[in-house]
């Protein structure tokens, strides 16, 4: 069933509404790029290949869901797209591709660099085209430098990038990597569509995984580069401490605030002379290890809940340390509904991390089946009925 047909409501236009996306991209950056775009109301077309869609539609928890290429892991990026299951290998399917393209505004790719020119759709190609389009390469390394070759995924850029070993040596497990690199590619996509409407010229984006990982280390990146002696310090005020019944996270980042907590803790019975003496950065580093000792013993005398009283009542930040299914409870409780049903006994799915006062983020339809979209996209492109007959037997697309 087509679920174009469920929708019914007219809800307001997003602040890209008129904007058409052709997004060529699987897995997770290219993807979550495209969602951005729609869930502001652009109107983002996902093509895959037939017989080789996106990975991510098999992958989650669910597998019932994975069955029907509805994995969790694709309809977390996956709504208010179109799907257009088009074999651009053969004559008649890159031409509809180049049809498109002709007339939509973005392009978003994620394919290996140096992939979409060998086949005839890299940016000089296609700028013949349609010189307004706005045309986004993603990649794990960017598309120059000897290393533009390789093909990446979110764990490979953390290791490369030295994030592995800011941790410890631990990966972190989560890919933040891919969705920091695909909100910085939205970013540059506005950009360049904000320049157009001067020059009225599209230009060419290259966006690097490996740079998204470095900016968002931005401080011990400049650091490793211009005194790499320094080291990874680490803050006492800014460390997590075993309570009598969990974990609490200090926020006391500014000496102003080490006083502060010095005061705090002062009144509860611990007088800690060293925090009063904090007064600039190197205090903050010097006085670590010691301070680091102390709060070790402090913060086991209580329960988190009497120490984020106190701390709160003090005005410094902290927080208990909870698992990754407390918080988006949490998150779903909250009014400002951060995880949104895009229709009736929909799943929950996470949105956009901002509002906005009018033609905000909001999740209208859920993601599409491979190729749910396919007829309705020809029929928009001027193909008659029999045509659309005949690429769907011959397998064109699907």
């Amino acid at each position: 069933m087509n679920r174009a047909h469920q929708k019914t409501e007219q809800p307001e236009a997003g602040a890209l509404s008129g904007l058409k996306v052709i997004e060529l991209s699987q897995v997770l950056a290219g993807p979550y790029c495209g969602y951005q775009l729609a869930l502001l109301g652009a109107d983002v077309i996902k093509v895959e290949l037939p017989d080789s869609p996106d990975c991510s539609r098999g992958r989650g928890p669910l597998p019932e869901l994975n069955a029907q290429g509805l994995g969790l892991t694709y309809q977390v990026q996956g709504g208010n797209k179109r799907s257009l299951a088009l074999d651009v290998s053969s004559r008649q399917g890159k031409a509809i591709l180049l049809q498109l393209i002709s007339d939509c505004d973005i392009l978003v790719e994620n394919y290996r660099s140096g992939f979409m020119k060998l086949n005839g759709l890299g940016f000089d190609d296609l700028n013949k085209i349609n010189p307004r389009l706005v045309y986004c390469s993603l990649s794990g390394y960017g598309d120059s430098g000897s290393r533009s070759h390789k093909g990446a995924y979110d764990n490979t850029i953390q290791a490369t990038s030295g994030i592995v070993d800011q941790c410890r040596g631990q990966k972190p497990a989560v890919s933040f990597v891919d969705y920091a690199a695909g909100s910085s590619a939205a970013f540059a996509i506005l950009a360049a569509i904000i320049q157009r409407g001067r020059t009225g010229k599209g230009c060419y984006i290259s966006a690097s995984m490996l740079e998204v990982a470095l900016t968002m280390m931005a401080p011990e990146a400049a650091t490793a580069l211009h005194a790499p002696e320094a080291g990874k310090a680490a803050e006492a005020g800014i460390l997590s401490y075993d309570t009598r019944d969990g974990r609490i996270m200090l926020g006391a980042f500014k000496p102003s605030q080490y006083r502060k907590l010095g005061r705090c803790l002062k009144g509860q019975g611990y007088d800690i002379a060293l925090l009063e003496t904090i007064n600039n950065w190197e205090d903050v580093k010097e006085s670590a290890e010691t301070l680091k000792g102390l709060f070790e013993q402090i913060f086991s005398d209580k329960k988190n809940s009497q120490w984020l009283t106190v701390l709160d009542e003090a005005g410094i930040p902290a927080e208990p340390v909870i698992s990754l299914a407390d918080s988006v409870r949490m998150s779903i409780a909250d009014e400002r509904q951060y995880f949104s049903r895009s229709a009736e006994d929909e799943l929950m799915l996470p949105t956009a991390a901002f509002q906005m006062s009018s033609g905000g983020p909001k999740l209208r339809a859920p993601a599409p089946s491979l190729g749910e979209d396919t007829v309705s996209i020809l029929s928009e492109l001027g193909f008659e009925d029999q045509t659309i007959e005949e690429y769907l037997r011959k397998g064109v697309v699907q």
